[in-house]
């Protein structure tokens, strides 16, 4: 069998055990939910808005704030970068918007 066969095989394993409750799960650090709602609210948009101004689909606002889904990686730093300076945010997007036409 492969190295990777067996790894996959051990990991199988240890779900077991871990459900089982044999093993203590490994920590996993899982940041704190973003309230995009918030976020959103503290932009002073409507989602049709905030999803246009910001480059995203009204559909990833409503099922972010909705809780069907959640924002990961880069989306989530460029939300936490939106959260913190909206302002700042719109204004180089606008100027790279102006540049780039």
């Amino acid at each position: 069998m492969s190295k990777a066969g067996k790894r996959l095989i051990a990991a199988a394993q240890e779900v077991k055990a871990i459900v089982r409750g044999e093993i203590e799960p490994a920590h996993v650090h899982e940041p704190a939910a973003l309230d995009v709602k918030a976020i959103r609210a503290k932009a002073g948009l409507s989602q049709d808005a905030f999803a246009s101004t910001f480059g995203f689909t009204v559909n990833q606002i409503r099922d972010w704030e909705q809780g069907r889904s959640r924002p990961l990686g880069g989306v989530r730093a460029y939300l936490m970068i939106i959260e913190r300076d909206p302002t700042g945010v719109r204004k180089m997007l606008d100027e790279t918007r102006r540049t780039a036409a």
